[in-house]
């Protein structure tokens, strides 16, 4: 026999047997979901609130511009699902409401797919716009009438400009992996299309926050909130000594690569790995100016150029010290007898990473990882999958960490513009962040023809 006892319930009797005590749950109640919401999240196994849920629906349902920061995982697309359908309450309307700007077809539908799963009233019209779909049946099927507008930005910036996405009535301006978008230079469409929202409420969600996505942000946000959720998985091995250094961009990475490199009695024996084997030559020719003769690179593009085949040679030639290897080579070689690895670039893939890093029997190996604001993205999953942060390293007094300077007067060099390598400012005679045609204002309540 076992006396079970509730949260503050006291048990009818008390005998000496084993008592078990459930500990009390955030519910979902504590959100202030609609009840059809609750029901909805139960049903789909959502029983308790996740943190960043639990600390920005107050938020959001008050109107406030917010930067929600968590891991991938943490609950960001089910927290703004929540709050679309909470802030719009009611449907249909021919114009939407919300505009959800994602970054690839793959996650429009992924959130789609969230929508349809949460949404008990029928009545919202939800309709995905990304590029493999054709544009004329796009802008058909937003015309017909719609409440949400889940969408990839160019492609959404290129239907608003055709006049089939009407942006007079947004009231939630979304944007999801916003960290992610910064990455793939979407930040031109991204915020044309937010200036074209006459009045809204801002929520953007990313992995990370850095100098480049708060450009970005900063035009069209209105003193916003920012809530951050680490969640951190579970260490599952040991790994080596690893320490981080961040810095601004590729140049300021070398620098630091050439003054770390100075020390030939500590980095006796170094590996570096890049992403591609021309980032490899190009890294060859630039450390010490090319004049290091105790700097190869793993299986080059050339064969006049030096160089290893396999690393056993690398390790046994004592006049050898630093091996550029590149990623895609897709070397598995065993790398316990090399003191230091670097990683001057991030791999693609996180695996790879943690397979040089896990530590074994009677290594002893240092890890130092160079990144900048683009890649902290892929640095967070590394570290979430590790379950713990990488030390941060200070960076040298001597490092000179170049700056972004212009080419021309008047104009960004492209690194220093916020949107991205391929933006040009535009004169002011052409830009266009709403929609006109033929010196009128469009009529952006058309109907379907028939």
């Amino acid at each position: 026999m076992r006396i079970v006892v509730w949260p503050h319930q006291a048990p009818l009797f008390c005998v000496n047997l084993p008592i078990i005590i459930y500990p009390r749950k955030v519910s979902l109640e504590k959100l202030k979901l609609s009840k059809p919401l609750v029901s909805a999240m139960t049903a789909a196994g959502y029983l308790a609130p996740k943190e960043i849920q639990s600390r920005s629906m107050s938020r959001i349902l008050g109107g406030q511009d917010l930067i929600a920061v968590g891991p991938e995982g943490c609950g960001k697309t089910t927290t703004y699902v929540l709050a679309s359908l909470m802030r719009l309450k009611y449907g249909f309307e021919e114009a939407p409401r919300a505009l959800i700007l994602v970054p690839t077809k793959e996650k429009v539908l992924e959130v789609i797919e969230r929508f349809e799963l949460l949404n008990r009233n029928s009545t919202f019209r939800i309709v995905g716009i990304h590029a493999d779909g054709s544009m004329e049946a796009q802008v058909n099927e937003l015309t017909d009438g719609v409440d949400i507008v889940v969408a990839v930005p160019a492609r959404a910036r290129a239907v608003y400009l055709k006049l089939g996405l009407n942006t007079n009535k947004i009231q939630l301006f979304v944007v999801d992996d916003a960290a992610e978008m910064v990455r793939l230079g979407m930040q031109l469409p991204i915020n044309e299309l937010a200036n074209s929202v006459q009045k809204s409420q801002h929520l953007i969600f990313t992995d990370v926050m850095h100098d480049r996505l708060e450009q970005m942000i900063e035009p069209f946000m209105k003193m916003p909130a920012t809530i951050e959720v680490e969640e951190m998985g579970e260490a599952m091995v040991e790994t080596h000594t690893q320490l981080l250094y961040h810095v601004p961009n590729f140049r300021t990475k070398l620098n630091l690569l050439n003054i770390l490199l100075k020390d030939s009695e500590v980095f006796d024996k170094v590996i570096v790995f890049v992403n591609t084997r021309l980032t490899a030559q190009t890294l060859s020719k630039d450390l010490f100016d090319g004049k290091a003769k105790d700097i190869f690179v793993y299986k080059p593009l050339f064969f006049d150029e030096a160089g290893f085949d396999n690393l056993e040679d690398f390790v046994a030639d004592v006049e050898a010290r630093v091996l550029i290897i590149a990623n895609e080579i897709g070397d598995t070689a065993d790398l316990g007898n090399i003191p230091f690895i670097f990683h001057f670039e991030l791999p693609p893939h996180k695996e790879i990473y943690l397979n040089r890093v896990i530590k074994k029997e009677g290594d002893e190996v240092v890890a130092l990882t160079f990144v900048t604001d683009l890649e902290l993205p892929e640095l967070r999953k590394i570290e979430q999958a590790m379950g713990g942060k990488i030390e941060l390293a200070a960076l040298p007094e001597e490092l000179l960490v170049e700056q972004k300077t212009t080419k021309t007067k008047g104009r960004q060099a492209e690194e220093e513009s916020p949107y991205g390598a391929a933006f040009h400012q535009k004169k002011a005679s052409n830009a266009k962040t709403t929609n006109y045609g033929i010196g009128k204002k469009a009529v952006m309540n058309k109907k379907r023809k028939h």
